[in-house]
């Protein structure tokens, strides 16, 4: 097994020096670009790149889409129901899975239960359709029951969690 030195199996890295003809020039402060402003009137300056967005009126959302009127009040209204083992209202409690407001104020809910065996399946439902058509603007109201996906702890918002002593 004689091997020919010459011959190699890699490629070596040429070194730092090879194949530079000059340095690259080095930086100077020199070479800096004058600045007529204080270092605190360029920072306030650049603070004020958001102001044009933040003075904009907000978009008028729709009545019956997250952030319109309607739907906030429906969802406040969910928001003063309590499980009755939970000391928790039900939409932060995450039973409420979907809200839709029609056009004409017809109010669609869609929410289950922490279990089918829940002592209040039946009387549930039905409160949170009185609460629901009870908001000015709502026209009626209907409640989905469903148990699928199922509810899970993982549904809490922050504030259940951190009520119930979870986080």
């Amino acid at each position: 097994m004689s091997e020919d030195v010459n011959e190699k199996d890699f490629i070596a890295a040429p070194a730092p020096n090879e194949g530079l003809a000059s340095k690259p020039p080095r930086a100077r402060v020199e070479d800096a670009v004058d600045s007529e402003e204080s270092p605190r009137e360029t920072f306030e300056r650049k603070r004020d790149y958001l102001d044009g967005f933040l003075k904009k009126p907000p978009e008028s959302a729709s009545p019956g889409e997250p952030g319109g009127a309607l739907y906030e009040a429906v969802v406040d209204a969910m928001k003063d129901i309590y499980d009755p083992e939970i000391p928790v209202n039900i939409y932060d409690l995450g039973l409420i899975y979907g809200v839709d407001v029609s056009e004409d104020g017809a109010v669609a809910i869609t929410m289950t239960l922490t279990t089918p065996h829940c002592p209040v399946a039946e009387t549930m439902p039905g409160e949170v359709e009185l609460r629901a058509s009870a908001v000015p603007g709502v026209r009626d109201a209907e409640v989905n029951l469903v148990w699928d996906p199922p509810w899970g702890p993982d549904k809490m918002t922050d504030e259940a969690r951190l009520e119930l002593g979870m986080l």
